[in-house]
């Protein structure tokens, strides 16, 4: 093959591809600029980094039909608690509740998530627990299971997962689990490894099956059981998230769902089903039986994604923040925020509010660790405190807001789970679970080592080249 031509193909595609990132996608100007620098001082890789990570212009087409089924089933349930909240007539069952109207009334509206009262939290920190508490829930189920995943592995913890699903499937219970091609896959899974659910007569989804995509990952993590116990939280499905992998212990944080709540959870289940497989199960009693009043927590399920409009979990964190009056804790692996997250950090903290930011003291991905810890770097002079977690892999992503309300969920404080990713998170307002979540929080900090300004002025020359270096690309998507 004569290769005298090259690398004028490759700055002929490199054009072509600046011309569409500046005139084809709604991009972010930063991310816009990022990317012209990659295509033009990194040609010969630039348009396969593209390729991978780029084409927001494809993004549009592939997720509208998505978006349109998403609001013809949302549009009427949401109507008349927009109405109630509009005309003041909504009476909150918490003063928590009422509290926090506002960042309520903005979820509504920005992603017609619904409002929900009368539930009951239980909070899982630790693989064993989580995972215990799911698998009593699959072997109690009569009617139906449903699980989505990110990562379901090839590993003990996944095998055993989809023996308890095949065995509920033989005694004639509905089983479905959707999984996200690339994340599955990646963590070793493939069709073979869910032959006995399926020779059973359990049913699997595949999410984008493009693999080749890093973007527009499906990477919420629910489980419904008989429409009455749901999940949600940071937890995937594998060795891994109970501390048998190479990063050690695993903190994470999820909660286990019971009440109305559980049949908003259904129904992004169903959504998100019927997107993969085009069958959509219906709205049956069966599915959304009458949850009675086992508690007493208002939550909001909100979902983000790249066939949203606007970024509703991450301006559900920003309304928490410029709420607060005395404190924000938040726990995150990845710390890759906007201009207007950091503002509204850095503006809390000037403004006399606790802000606190916990992180992992270990890279999985290093290119997103050393990002992460440069721009927490940023805050440190405005008050913000920062610690690194020293007791194993901190994967949780939360916000505790006061002791009062907050977020629990698959969203990252990154661009990806902003942008790029299909995220879920229950939004609460109940001082109960949110002291129960600043307990924890506080409890952890007795194995954290805070990131002092003094400290990090004080780290190496090498490592300050390793966050410039991360930082330069961090916008792509």
């Amino acid at each position: 093959m004569n290769l005298e031509f090259l690398p004028a193909i490759i700055l002929i595609l490199n054009s072509i591809f600046a011309v569409t990132v500046v005139f084809f996608e709604r991009r972010n100007p930063t991310a816009a600029l990022a990317w012209l620098v990659v295509l033009f001082s990194l040609p010969s890789v630039g348009f396969v980094l593209y390729l991978l990570f780029g084409q927001n212009y494809t993004r549009q087409r592939m997720f509208v039909i998505k978006e349109k089924e998403d609001r013809r089933f949302l549009r009427e349930a949401f109507e008349e608690q927009h109405r109630e909240f509009t005309g003041r007539r909504y009476r909150f069952t918490t003063s928590e509740a009422a509290e926090f109207r506002d960042t309520i009334v903005l979820l509504l509206r920005n992603n017609r998530a619904f409002l929900t009262e009368e539930n009951r939290v239980d909070i899982y920190t630790r693989g064993d627990e989580k995972f215990d508490a799911l698998f009593a829930a699959i072997r109690g189920a009569r009617d139906h299971i449903h699980l989505e995943y990110f990562i379901l592995n090839n590993d003990e913890l996944g095998r055993a997962v989809i023996h308890a699903l095949a065995e509920k499937a033989r005694e004639g219970v509905e089983v479905r689990l959707l999984f996200d091609a690339m994340g599955t896959r990646a963590g070793g899974g493939s069709r073979k490894a869910f032959s006995e659910l399926t020779d059973a007569g359990g049913k699997i989804g595949v999410f984008f099956p493009s693999v080749y995509r890093v973007n527009y990952r499906n990477h919420r993590k629910i489980a419904v059981i008989d429409g009455v116990t749901g999940f949600i939280g940071g937890f995937n499905i594998g060795d891994d998230y109970l501390g048998k992998g190479p990063l050690g212990p695993w903190r994470d944080t999820a909660f286990q769902v019971t009440g109305k709540a559980v049949q908003l959870l259904q129904l992004r289940f169903f959504l998100d089903w019927h997107y993969v497989t085009d069958e959509y199960p219906g709205l049956a009693p069966r599915y959304f039986p009458d949850p009675g009043t086992p508690g007493t927590t208002p939550i909001q399920i909100v979902s983000g994604g790249p066939d949203t409009r606007w970024n509703a979990i991450k301006e559900g964190y920003i309304k928490l923040i410029n709420s607060a009056r005395e404190s924000v804790s938040i726990q995150t692996p990845y710390f890759i925020p906007d201009e207007s997250v950091t503002d509204a950090l850095r503006l809390a903290a000037l403004s006399g509010v606790d802000v606190r930011i916990m992180i992992p003291c270990k890279p999985d991905h290093p290119f997103v660790y050393w990002a992460t810890l440069s721009f927490v770097g940023d805050l440190l002079d405005a008050g913000v405190r920062a610690y690194t977690y020293d007791a194993g892999f901190l994967h949780a992503k939360t916000i505790v807001v006061d002791g009062k309300a907050g977020s629990v969920g698959s969203a990252n404080w990154d661009v990806r789970s902003f942008r790029l990713n299909f995220e879920a998170n229950a939004f609460f307002y109940d001082a109960a679970v949110g002291a129960d979540l600043a307990r924890r929080f506080e409890e952890d900090l007795d194995v954290c080592t805070e990131i002092t300004p003094e400290r990090y002025r004080a780290r190496s020359r090498w490592i300050r080249v390793k966050e410039s270096i991360s930082r330069l690309f961090s916008p792509l998507g």
